[in-house]
């Protein structure tokens, strides 16, 4: 008796082994890295995870990994190690935002990201177009020097064209209006350098557009949503095929530029705010429109947006679940993804430490039972949903060029910029 058991325990021991490896094989040639500890998920819900993200990699809407270069390294990106393990090295080992790497991504079963081009407000009015030029040229040397692994991605086709080549698909995208400097023409510079969307604003307001904190009285609000001016950058971010990013924005700017555009928008980096009531999340009226319109509202991961009571309390890889299936629940499965805002990010979720987790996030999905998650709905989630609404911008842009739409060369009229044209010369022209 004592014999059998033994073979017993062995046999069960070497079906779970295979198992494990048979999960480990499901994974495309650009995740064969170890997928590690799963917690106590069921090893069905692993394989069915592996399986959606091995064909259905993630796309993650917000990675501050540049902010980090820029300050740590001085955008110089021959000190960087990005195919070592960033916990183990300095200056990163050290760093506030340390969630990345290309070991790390691999094993998150990553297909895409945007890195963002920030620069805080203070450069506003200032050097803002200089800095976020900078930013955008050392996220290009960056994806550059990993040419196995990172592909430069401008359009949904080049996604595509990563996915299959076993790379991750980089593209960037601007964070806040004050990139441009209030000026069409940068904007259209910016997006011939690369970068696909633009968040209208960030912890400030733009002479057109209103960001989230006026909701908390920081400060007043200046346009009360967006200027006339704001509704051109919103239509001729439509004319480029650049996706409109109203993260960070007012609810009031959210719903005019809802009014406005022409196109799907994207929520790069925000949750629901009937879960967490923080503003920088979407109210469900705005949920609602965004299904009217089209678009994406990609969550974030950051703790003091998935719950109210940060300070007492970890969030978890549940609060996730809540703000997805509350998205699902009012603007539909098809508007939903992934935007973790990590790098830019100081607390986590307990579980989601790092980009290396986000299967973590579809296995909670399919084991937290408020929803039956089909494959296909899973693979949304990861970033169809961000694609589908990438093309179809791309389809209104082709469009207007049919239709014949040109470039606006408007000016922003004087009285939108105040006082703050200190730093301007020949503005408004003599």
């Amino acid at each position: 008796l004592a014999i059998s058991c033994h073979l017993l325990v062995t046999m069960d021991t070497l079906t779970n082994l295979l198992l494990l490896a048979f999960l480990t094989a499901l994974s495309h040639s650009r995740n064969v890295v170890n997928h590690g500890s799963s917690g106590n998920r069921s090893l069905e819900t692993m394989e069915r995870v592996y399986r959606v993200l091995g064909e259905y990699p993630v796309i993650d809407g917000h990675n501050d990994f540049p902010m980090g270069l820029r300050s740590l390294l001085r955008n110089d990106v021959e000190q960087l190690n990005f195919d070592h393990d960033l916990t183990q090295e300095e200056p990163w080992a050290s760093y506030y935002a340390n969630h990345v790497d290309l070991p790390r991504m691999r094993k998150g079963q990553m297909g895409g990201q945007f890195w963002s081009a920030f620069i805080n407000c203070k450069s506003q009015f200032a050097d803002a177009v200089q800095l976020f030029l900078e930013q955008i040229d050392v996220i290009k040397q960056f994806v550059a020097r990993y040419p196995d692994d990172l592909q430069w991605a401008v359009s949904t086709a080049d996604i595509e064209t990563a996915w299959q080549s076993g790379k991750i698909a980089s593209l960037i995208g601007v964070e806040s209006g004050h990139a441009i400097g209030s000026s069409l023409p940068i904007l259209r510079t910016l997006y011939d350098m690369g970068a696909r969307y633009m968040t209208l604003t960030h912890g400030c307001n733009t002479p057109w557009a209103d960001a989230a904190q006026v909701e908390q009285g920081y400060f007043p609000p200046r346009s009360n949503g967006i200027s006339e001016f704001g509704e051109k950058v919103v239509l001729e971010m439509n004319r480029l095929g650049m996706l409109v990013d109203i993260s960070h924005v007012s609810s009031d700017t959210m719903r005019q530029v809802l009014d406005v555009t022409l196109a799907p928008i994207i929520f790069s980096h925000s949750g629901a705010r009937s879960i967490c009531s923080n503003p920088r999340n979407v109210p469900d009226d705005v949920l609602e429109r965004v299904a009217e319109v089209g678009g994406v509202v990609m969550v974030n991961f950051y703790a003091c947006f998935l719950i109210d009571n940060c300070g007492e309390e970890d969030a978890t890889v549940l609060d996730v679940v809540k703000h997805i299936n509350h998205i699902r629940k009012v603007a539909g499965v098809d508007h939903v993804g992934i935007g973790g805002d990590y790098n830019g990010i100081d607390i986590v979720p307990v579980g989601l430490e790092d980009v290396s987790k986000y299967p973590e996030v579809f296995a909670a999905l399919i084991e937290d039972g408020e929803f039956e998650w089909t494959d296909e709905d899973l693979a949304k989630v990861a970033g169809l949903n961000l694609i589908n609404t990438f093309k179809s911008v791309e389809e209104v842009r082709d469009m207007l060029a049919e239709v014949g739409e040109k470039a606006d060369n408007s000016w922003i009229p004087v009285a939108d910029m105040g006082n703050d044209t200190a730093c301007n010369t020949n503005f408004p022209m003599k």
